[in-house]
């Protein structure tokens, strides 16, 4: 049954907490799911959330806390104690107590790892730390299943049945060799009705082994794992021995964080932030596109000034100049928006690029007639005026064309010279095709009617 948190529950939570109703409280929060209670937790002070946290048993507490919103979790942290750190630590799998210690400072760190009991998870953990959380590295879990392909079927479930103990969610047997080389996969079903002296050699499978390496990005694993529908994937070093894998959950949250931070910076947010952040850094993160924006406003503005004259003698001109900017500003999002998304997908690859260019292009000529055509056809109708008819579509023909193309070209670059495309589909492409867009219309009424 999902759970719907409401604020008459955050009351009577708050309530029980200042009474000391742990009996309350636990019978409201145990059979919560880990992201129900970070939840919970998210809408409390963080004295109140540790007040309930520490009424988990200690396996629901770390998953909980795991759950919960980074910004809000750093500051639940600075109530810690190392060694209380230090027992959330022990009981995650390796792969989030990694990310979980992290967040701390070198000094904390060493702390915590200091205090944890469980000394192998500890070198388990401090070894996933060298990684950059960005590679294949930092995002595998150190738990896995492996089966040794000398090992006959019977003796391999024995051995298996020790591992699953460590293991939280089994998808494959990962087969090595004596040197813990990665020579294939084993699902569940093939180990289960093969016979007990078969060798594990005679029944695993090679072949269409997908493997990522300890340096590949994030973005490389998750494109793999989502082009081959992969629930899990064995990561190895450059020595091609089997040291991890990644879990589909892990991926998720990838895919999540990097939608967040392209849909940020489509919007002019220049660092990934949370909607927990502080004022300031907020402010930081959306000052430098809105500067850019106001730069791009100044200079609309100098060339309507500079077209003054002719907006005196037909005022009507100046009616359109929203028109104007606001169709080649959608066009560009639009085009940006398109190439960002087949980036990001390496749909384009080879002739794609040029062949999507010429698309975007066609496209732009298409919609450009189209909207030229109804524009011209309203103002002759309703104003009777050929000249500011002609003026109006002859401009907006020629701005969506050029805003399409524009809105195109400009993430390749970007992505060409190692900067992030999202960029491209946000204020950038608006404020260019403002400054373009005004420029055309005034030269095509200059000539019109001059």
């Amino acid at each position: 049954m999902k759970f719907e948190l409401s604020q008459e529950f955050l009351d009577q939570l708050v309530l029980d907490i200042e009474t000391h109703n742990n009996d309350s409280i636990s019978g409201q929060i145990s059979q919560l799911h880990p992201a129900d209670i970070a939840d919970v937790m998210g809408n409390l002070s963080t004295d109140q959330a540790k007040y309930i946290y520490e009424l988990l048993d200690e396996e629901l507490a770390a998953e909980s806390l795991m759950e919960l919103d980074e910004e809000f979790r750093e500051q639940l942290l600075k109530l810690f104690s190392p060694e209380e750190i230090a027992e959330q630590v022990d009981n995650l799998d390796s792969d989030d107590a990694a990310d979980l210690l992290g967040e701390l400072d070198e000094d904390e760190i060493d702390e915590v790892i200091a205090q944890m009991e469980d000394r192998e998870h500890a070198s388990e953990v401090t070894e996933l730390l060298n990684y950059d959380e960005d590679t294949a590295g930092g995002l595998m879990q150190s738990e896995f299943m492996t089966a040794n392909w000398n090992w006959p079927v019977d003796k391999a479930l024995v051995e298996l049945r020790k591992q699953a103990e460590q293991v939280e969610k089994v998808y494959s047997i990962y087969i090595v060799d004596d040197e813990q080389h990665l020579k294939g996969i084993l699902s569940l079903k093939q180990l289960l009705f093969a016979s007990p002296k078969t060798p594990i050699k005679d029944i695993y499978k090679e072949k269409d082994l997908r493997v990522a390496k300890t340096h590949d990005s994030s973005e490389d694993v998750v494109q793999m794992m989502e082009k081959y529908d992969l629930v899990s994937i064995p990561v190895v070093d450059r020595q091609n021995k089997l040291v991890g894998r990644i879990t589909i959950d892990d991926v998720v949250d990838v895919i999540r964080e990097e939608a967040e931070k392209d849909f940020q910076m489509a919007s002019g947010i220049s660092t990934n932030v949370e909607s927990s952040a502080g004022v300031l850094k907020h402010t930081r993160s959306r000052l430098p596109w809105i500067i850019v924006g106001l730069v791009g406003g100044v200079a609309s503005s100098q060339i309507i000034q500079g077209y003054e004259g002719q907006i005196t003698l037909n005022p009507s001109l100046a009616f359109f100049i929203p028109l104007i900017a606001s169709t080649a500003g959608n066009v560009g999002v639009q085009s940006s928006a398109i190439i960002v998304q087949g980036l990001a997908s390496k749909d384009f690859q080879f002739n794609g690029i040029m062949k999507q260019l010429g698309k975007e292009a066609l496209i732009g000529l298409l919609v450009g007639a189209i909207c030229s055509a109804f524009i011209f056809g309203v103002l002759y109708f309703l104003n009777g005026d050929m000249n500011l008819g002609i003026t109006v579509s002859a401009s907006l023909f020629m701005v969506v064309i050029i805003a399409a193309v524009l809105g195109a070209f400009v993430p390749l670059i970007l992505n060409k010279v190692k900067i992030d495309p999202a960029l491209a589909t946000g204020p950038f492409i608006t404020t260019a095709n403002d400054i373009i867009g005004l420029t055309i219309y005034f030269i095509v009424a200059y000539f019109v009617y001059f």
